[in-house]
């Protein structure tokens, strides 16, 4: 029990650390550090921030460094309680990758670029992807696929309001809409990843399976979301995840009612 928890706080760690970014990059505060990593531009030669926008920075450098201490311990944790494989090396991995994340986070202030810029947002989808993947095949022995089912349904709310809230599509992108959005989108790949996990239907893993893969696209590409062909490509695929959902939630609903007909007879 304690490992499993670990592992949800882990993960949900890693999707606050994201939100803290996001709403860094979208107030304009990336670079207000005067260009300098790891430290800031206040007292003690730069240990503190020296104004609200550099402390905003400040604090995101903060929550990322300390994610850091509970990723380590999940995967030290997950080879000295003999966890699965999965869990071993997924949260092994998380660890692994952290410091690529961190290399590309002082490479987005002293370099900024495209490319630096893109891999500084991919690599926060993939860490909390796994995460959530460690959280929850931890949880997968004691849960049943009516869970699976309604951790899918769960999702469909989230997946609505984040189309309403779509980059440059219905509403302003505004730093408080931008958090919000990916919030949702996170929460909502969560849910799914969760329902791939936990669901015992073939068809039905398969569905929440790709609307993962698409979630996670959409949140990488919603990061540089300008043009209008972009904006309606993220509103569709948006929408073909919310199909994806609903099928992995009635495939599996349907599937266990087959099987109550086929006891009951």
């Amino acid at each position: 029990m304690r490992f499993r928890r670990l592992a949800a706080g882990t993960a949900v760690l890693v999707g606050v650390t994201m939100a803290l970014g996001i709403f860094t990059a979208a107030a304009g505060a990336g670079l207000t550090c005067q260009m300098r990593w790891p430290l800031c531009d206040g007292p003690l030669g730069g240990l503190f921030p020296a104004n609200w926008p550099s402390f905003i920075e400040w604090f995101h450098r903060l929550i990322a460094g300390a994610t850091g201490l509970p990723v380590l311990a999940t995967a030290v944790q997950s080879w000295r309680t003999d966890q699965s494989s999965r869990v071993r090396y997924a949260s092994t991995a998380v660890l692994a990758i952290l410091p690529i994340q961190v290399v590309l986070g002082a490479l987005t202030v002293t370099q900024y670029g495209i490319a630096v810029l893109f891999a500084h947002f991919a690599t926060p989808v993939l860490l909390f992807t796994l995460s959530t993947l460690t959280a929850a095949w931890t949880y997968e022995s004691q849960v049943s696929p009516v869970t699976g089912r309604r951790v899918a349904l769960l999702a469909l709310p989230f997946l609505a309001l984040a189309t309403l809230l779509s980059p440059r599509f219905l509403v302003t992108f505004t730093a408080p809409i931008q958090v919000v959005y990916n919030g949702l989108l996170l929460a909502a790949l969560a849910g799914l990843l969760a329902a791939a996990v936990w669901m015992d239907d073939q068809r039905a893993t398969q569905f929440a399976t790709v609307g993962s893969l698409l979630s996670a696209a959409i949140l990488i590409v919603g990061r540089r979301a300008y043009g209008d062909a972009i904006v309606y490509l993220i509103v569709v695929g948006l929408v073909v995840v919310f199909g994806c959902t609903l099928l992995a939630a009635r495939v599996g609903d349907t599937d266990r009612l087959s099987r109550r007909l086929t006891e009951t007879s």
